[in-house]
């Protein structure tokens, strides 16, 4: 027999576009269209249905950037139509290379009730499985006109400030003009439904991307090959509708063949990744999520079989306020085992920026609307898209009830191919948890052809276990899974040559998964964080962004500190719902697009907004606690001091006079320049205002590398491959400008010095200080930043070889090599760490902390004189231009400290120094702390009172040295009980870690790093 694959393949392709697909919907008729534009925001939708229409028709054009236009389309069923299934077309122009991302409409019923949604590859609207000739027809779309901000047509991805011809970008800022109309409307029509020939396109689908994934050697691919071939022969070009029938009698043996009994069995779980901001607004979210609700609910009722899973509490808890009916059909999906809410956070954050204590209530506060709203105790933690996971979330998912993680973005590493796909992770303090990466490499799966087979080829634990899972829907911008999606599905269940398909949910997986590999064998083991090799520039974007969420986060700590300490002490009412409001704002603001910096203009304007505002509520919130705390009658400053390490007189988490002197150290002249001398160390300042020495008095040792000079502000060219603003590339390294003149250095009056640089359109004023009696050289950065495509990094070599950096994360640190000798090691070029980064030998060391930056980068030298140096900067700035042409323009301020001869104690202490500065206040005399802790490795993170109102203190605190810890918790109160608890305050069996002694002590026992949270009951009083 001749090879005639190609011809077939080829014929095949056109047969079905150009004939077999169109004749779906052959039969129809046109609707008739009216049109009202809405100005401005988008309108509620019973303004939207009663507005004052006006005529319309196909080929209109409709939508300037970012706004909504309202459809109304009517019509009747033609009488010769009796008995056939009959459903609307309306087809609004969108873009369908972009699924996920173009303009998207929600049709109503004339009453208000969503039906389903549009979107580019969803086009059509139910109207009646049985037609009646005359019955009226009428619908509403409320259209809106999203732009297509980042092109992502195969071989066509755009992600710079060339994507689609220049304007793509400025369309995020929502000052920009809107421009022209974007869509023009393409099909509005009622159309007979021909299931047959719907039922023959899923047939050839399915079966041409099977055959498409055998190799041409395999006798199952020629089997369908001439399968296919009969069914195109048993085609009427002229009319599909009568032959379908036959065709599909020609396929009927090729599917109904069963799979080989080795076969990789995939679950597909229904999903719709919907970024809670991104290229679009928040605002235009809320939109999103009740246009793919309303798609997949609708689905559900067609289609028993269907579970979808929905991973953002945030996202559900904006349907109920906004869209209740919609709501409440997801609900009753849930009832009915097939909508499952999963997750178990309140948005999926980035986990490399957020707080230890926000992702504390990302569980709390995911887990207890699925439990009040559904009654659902969530076991997976669902992040699919998020840049890198620190390792300390093992643990913390262990403490929120957690069991199993996913995610796919590992999968997007450009050096190291990660070698698991289902494993243990673990974390800082040893706790495990079972992990999938889905081999399908993407979170918007089609249970494609390829996709399928790519799944099998790639999946790396062959052999030990035969699952694995694909989350299957479109998504980014939502929308979810479609019919032909579940018609592959069901195709796919038992087919030869294919992978095994389910449609089941997560818990389903991966109860399967542990059982395979606990049959097989024990599980690989990863340890440690999960380190993204890409988008590192995520940790420097934005910094306005992530100035406001450090300061929110730190603001939260003390809001529940003062507020408690005063409930407690005075009666001071707490602001439970106030609280519990901001913390939400708070943790919405950390999804992985915002946080990172990674959106377009108009999300990180209003971030910026939203961040002062929260700021304002609770500064108030802390003034009014501490002056109930503080008393009237006297004027004595008290310092009132927050963190968990006592300063200036004041015990940790209280409040008592100062102790300490105030004056920074005066800048005095020097040879080289200024020097600043506090008798702990001394920092010389040269002309051109660098640090030409900084050393440690008290161990007669240099801390900078010979011929050397810190705070070295350095200038890199940053114009990555890809991802503007998320993606900061290796070569950014092989030009750099060392920015060593200064227009000015000068001492100040009160003490420290000024230096004043410029360079290019910017300008950058620092003041250096040395506060009496401390090892920490303070930086103020104030810049006036206005270049593009430019990093800029703040260096510090360091005379000293550190075998590791140490980094802050959350609860804990990380120890990363310095060395790059594996390719993992050279890939992790620019890492996060938190407060604090320390570096050191085993003797001696030095740490910078800050107050708003996350990127780092660690490098080591050996000099010719044999020594080494070792250079750890911070990344300040960067000026990336996509999705955000003006990406951090304009003015910023930030601090940064450098900590000569520092342990890590040092680093700890210092980090939350600097983050949770000293208030002063009159006041009548010293407040009490209502905690302390004898050990300085025991940190206190949160003190607060119990989410149920019911007035017990809980304490949460951990472990922050990696060593073990026995601590004496005192509480300065009288103390009833104590009860080790989950994140969310419900208790643990755990009587290792704490137990009481007759005189209302703690004796706390722990682990290295181990998080401990604690729920203190108040003696009654006599």
């Amino acid at each position: 027999m001749h090879n005639d694959r190609e011809v077939t393949e080829q014929r095949l392709d056109r047969v079905l576009d150009q004939r077999i697909r169109p004749a779906v919907h052959a039969r129809s008729v046109p609707l008739q269209v009216e049109v009202w534009d809405v100005s401005g925001e988008p309108v509620p939708v019973r303004e939207g249905l009663d507005a004052p229409y006006r005529p319309a028709r196909t080929g209109d054009r409709w939508g300037p950037a970012w706004t909504t236009s309202w459809f109304k389309v009517s019509g009747t069923v033609p009488a010769e139509w009796a008995g056939l299934p009959v459903e609307a077309v309306l087809d609004l122009g969108f873009a369908t290379h972009s699924a996920g991302f173009s303009a998207e409409g929600l049709v109503y019923r004339a009453d208000g009730t969503a039906i389903k949604a549009l979107n580019p590859r969803n086009t059509w609207v139910p109207v009646t499985e049985s037609a009646v000739g005359g019955e009226e027809f009428t619908v509403h779309i409320e259209a809106a006109a999203n732009p297509v901000v980042m092109h992502t047509a195969p071989g066509e991805l755009s992600f710079g400030p060339t994507a689609v011809g220049g304007r793509a970008p400025w369309l995020g800022d929502p000052a920009a003009d809107p421009g022209e109309p974007l869509y023009r409307l393409r099909r509005l029509d009622l159309a007979v439904v021909d299931r047959p020939v719907y039922e023959l396109v899923q047939d050839l689908e399915v079966l041409g991307q099977l055959m498409r994934e055998l190799s041409p050697d395999s006798p199952r691919r020629w089997q369908i090959l001439r399968a296919v071939d009969r069914a195109l022969d048993a085609v009427d070009l002229q009319d599909v509708s009568r032959t379908a029938a036959a065709a599909r009698e020609a396929l009927a043996p090729a599917l109904a063949a069963p799979a080989n009994a080795s076969a990789h069995r995939i679950s597909a779980v229904g999903h719709a990744h919907i970024d809670t901001a991104w290229l679009w607004p928040l605002r235009e979210t809320v939109r999103k999520v009740a246009r793919t609700v309303s798609n997949v609910t609708q689905l559900m009722d067609d289609h028993p079989e269907f579970k979808f899973v929905m991973s953002q509490a945030q996202q559900l808890a904006w349907l109920k306020e906004h869209r209740p009916e919609v709501y409440a059909r997801a609900q009753e999906k849930a009832k009915a085992g097939q909508f499952l809410p999963t997750g178990s956070l309140w948005v999926e954050p980035d986990t490399n920026i957020s707080g230890g204590e926000a992702l504390v209530r990302q569980f709390v506060h995911g887990k207890r609307f699925y439990l009040e709203e559904f009654g659902v105790e969530t076991e997976e933690m669902w992040l699919p898209d998020t840049f890198g996971y620190n390792a300390a979330l093992p643990q913390l998912m262990k403490l929120a009830g957690v069991r199993w993680f996913l995610t796919q973005k590992i999968s997007w590493n450009t050096t190291n191919k990660f070698p698991h796909h289902t494993f243990w992770w673990e974390g800082i303090d040893g706790t495990r948890i079972f992990s999938h990466f889905p081999p399908v490499d993407s979170y918007n799966g089609e249970l494609s052809g390829a996709e399928v087979a790519h799944s099998v080829r790639n999946f790396q634990d062959k052999g030990a276990v035969n699952s694995s899972l694909v989350p299957f829907g479109y998504g980014d911008g939502g929308g979810g899974p479609t019919r032909e999606m579940l018609a592959r599905a069901a195709r796919l269940t038992d087919l030869e040559g294919s992978a095994r398909v389910e449609i089941e949910g997560p818990a389903d997986f991966f109860a399967r998964a542990e059982q395979e590999y606990a049959e097989a064998g024990s599980a690989p083991v990863w340890s440690g964080e999960l380190y993204l090799e890409f988008h590192r520039g995520t940790l420097t974007s934005q910094l306005a962004t992530k100035q406001g969420n450090r300061r929110s986060e730190h603001l939260l700590h003390e809001a529940e500190l003062w507020a408690a300490t005063a409930a407690v002490r005075d009666g001071h009412p707490y602001p439970y719902d106030a609280l519990d409001r901001l913390w939400k704002t708070v943790l919405l603001h950390q999804f992985h697009d915002i946080l990172p910096g990674t959106s377009i203009a108009w999300v990180h304007r209003e971030a910026e907004e939203t961040y002062a505002a929260v700021a304002t509520e609770l500064e108030d919130i802390i003034g009014a606690a501490q002056r109930a705390l503080a008393g009237a009658g006297s004027d004595t400053p008290l310092v009132f001091n927050a963190a968990p390490h006592a300063r200036s007189g004041a015990p940790a988490m209280g409040a008592a006079p100062r102790t300490t002197a105030t004056e920074d150290t005066p800048a005095l002249p020097h040879p080289d320049g200024l020097v600043l001398d506090n008798g702990v160390v001394r920092i010389v300042v040269d002309t051109d205002g660098l640090i030409a020495s900084a050393y440690d008095i008290t161990a007669g040792r240099e801390a900078l590398a010979p011929g050397t000079r810190g705070n070295l502000l350095q200038l890199h060219q940053d114009f990555p491959n890809q991802w503007d603003a998320w993606d900061i590339d290796a070569f950014y390294r092989n030009n750099v400008r060392d920015l060593t003149a200064a227009e000015s250095v000068t001492a100040l009056p009160g003490g420290g010095v000024r230096v004043v640089r410029t360079f290019g359109d910017s300008r950058i004023e620092q003041t250096l200080t040395l506060p009496p009696g401390t090892r920490r050289l303070l930086v103020d950065t104030v810049v006036d930043w206005h270049e593009r495509e430019k990093l800029l990094k703040a260096a510090f070599p360091l005379d000293l070889r550190a075998a590791h950096s140490s980094a802050e994360i959350p609860f804990g640190h990380v120890d990363r090599p310095t060395h790059t000798n594996t390719s993992w090691d050279a890939a992790k070029f620019e890492v996060c760490a938190h407060r604090f980064l320390h570096v050191g030998e085993p003797d001696w060391g030095a740490a910078l902390v800050n107050d708003s930056t996350y990127g780092h980068d660690i490098t080591r030298d050996v000099r010719p004189d044999g020594g080494t140096t070792t250079t750890v900067r911070l990344s300040l700035l960067r000026a990336a231009r996509f999705p955000d042409p003006d990406q951090d323009q304009g003015t910023h301020r930030l601090r940064y400290a450098f900590v000569v001869g520092a342990d890590l104690h040092d680093a700890v202490r210092e980090g939350y120094h600097l983050n949770l500065p000293e208030r002063v206040i009159p006041g009548s005399g010293p407040v009490e702390p209502l905690i302390a802790v004898d050990h300085e490795g025991v940190v206190v993170e949160t003190v607060k009172l119990a989410d149920d109102r019911g007035g017990d203190i809980v304490v949460r605190l951990y472990e922050a040295h990696g060593v073990r810890a026995r601590a004496t918790l005192t509480p300065g109160f009288a103390l009833d009980s104590v009860t080790v608890t989950d994140l969310l305050e419900r208790p643990l069996q755990d009587p290792a870690s704490c137990t009481v002694t007759e005189a209302g002590e703690l004796r706390l026992s722990l682990r290295p790093y181990q998080i401990l949270t604690l729920r203190l009951r108040r003696a009654e009083e006599a």
